[in-house]
């Protein structure tokens, strides 16, 4: 399992003996979260409260990134469990493509931490999985998300309409993209600015 480090950072696979801390950053940042964020399935286990469910979350994305088809990292600041940050959808062949989804604890939001890692998972993205492509969409009103993508000058290329059923609406994003040819010419500064 890949572990990545910043000067602030620790990103990491989570395991099940994750599940008090994100299950209560879960829990106290619910309205924070769930108009971003698509619903559960009905009758499905819910892994927020359900520590069975939550290991096998764990396990699934263990697989997953086994096969190299997604890379889920949970997001420790001093030690403390504070969001997620997830390359997924990893497509190869010709695409060498993926997408980039993020969250944060509202008390951790607005202290840099989300850009930190979003480079260290570029730097991950291009330098070790050998991507082309990365993609970050974001519903145009989330200016959280929004801020993320902008402080790191991530290219804007433009609204795609109804692009995700989010809690229960079909929401337009705005969608970001880096290539690799990208992060030849600007990662060492990303990652001189921002990983240390």
């Amino acid at each position: 399992m890949s572990t990545l480090i910043s000067r602030r950072l620790v990103l990491r696979p989570l395991v099940p003996e994750d599940f008090p801390a994100w299950s209560e950053v879960r829990q106290r940042n619910t309205e924070w979260l769930v108009k971003w964020e698509p619903r559960s399935l009905a009758g499905s286990p819910d892994p927020v409260r359900d520590r069975a469910a939550f290991a096998a979350r764990c396990g699934a994305r263990g697989r997953e990134q086994q096969l190299g088809t997604s890379h889920g990292f949970g997001l420790f600041a001093g030690g403390q469990f504070a969001g997620e940050i997830n390359l997924s959808i990893v497509q190869r062949g010709p695409f060498q493509s993926a997408y980039v989804g993020y969250w944060i604890d509202q008390a951790r939001a607005g202290e840099g931490y989300m850009p930190e890692a979003l480079v260290l998972l570029c730097r991950y993205a291009f330098e070790e999985l050998n991507l082309h492509r990365i993609q970050i969409s974001v519903i145009p009103r989330n200016r959280a998300s929004r801020r993320v993508v902008e402080k790191l000058e991530i290219r804007d290329e433009g609204v795609a309409q109804r692009y995700l059923e989010i809690n229960g609406l079909w929401e337009d994003h705005i969608r970001f993209a880096i290539t690799s040819e990208e992060w030849v010419d600007r990662g060492e500064k990303l990652l001189a600015t921002w990983v240390g």
